[in-house]
């Protein structure tokens, strides 16, 4: 497996990146890229300049991919979106793409990290809760009861950092994960 810069004007490339959102995101339904029209449009974003694009590769297949994009004037960079083949999950495709994102970062001047991880399914424990009450106590007692991606991110050394309650709809949060990478 290789890692390299992602070409989301290369046909190949684009396919195959907006491809792998949808099977990557199948579980999240509306809320994740249901088809191809709405996963190219992902892809046609990552055309705009300043954006860290990149690929694991096995020849010309493309594994999963990492997307990041600079905020508070390159400070911090929000990792959006990761994806693996659902075939290859379980390999550490991810964790090399999210330790090569952290290095991109790092060589751009970044100090931090952050991503939204959405439980719009009840797959934990904040799913379905009614989070404005007692919120800090339910995130320290977090369970995964479904596969949810928050501890994969924990294994990479990311932390829980804030939950928007229900910002995709009622009782499904965005749960805010966060890691220094840089001085």
């Amino acid at each position: 497996m290789r890692i390299a810069d992602l070409d989301p004007a290369n046909e190949s490339h684009a396919r195959q990146m907006a491809e792998l959102l949808v099977a990557g995101f199948a579980h999240e339904g509306e809320y994740g890229w249901p088809d191809m029209a709405s996963a190219m449009e992902e892809v046609e974003e990552f055309k705009e300049e300043g954006r860290i694009l990149r690929g694991a590769f096995e020849g010309d297949i493309l594994l999963g991919w990492v997307g990041g994009i600079s905020v508070y004037h390159g400070h911090t960079w929000e990792l959006h979106p990761l994806v693996v083949r659902p075939d290859a999950q379980g390999r550490g495709i991810g964790r090399a793409l999210v330790a090569d994102f952290e290095e991109q970062v790092r060589a751009r001047g970044g100090t931090a990290i952050h991503l939204g991880t959405d439980d719009t399914a009840n797959r934990t424990s904040l799913g379905g809760a009614n989070l404005y009450e007692n919120l800090w106590e339910q995130v320290a007692g977090i369970r995964n009861l479904g596969g949810h991606p928050y501890e994969f991110y924990q294994k990479c050394g990311y932390a829980i950092t804030g939950v928007i309650p229900d910002a995709n709809g009622p009782g499904k949060p965005d749960i805010f994960m966060c890691k220094r990478v840089g001085e």
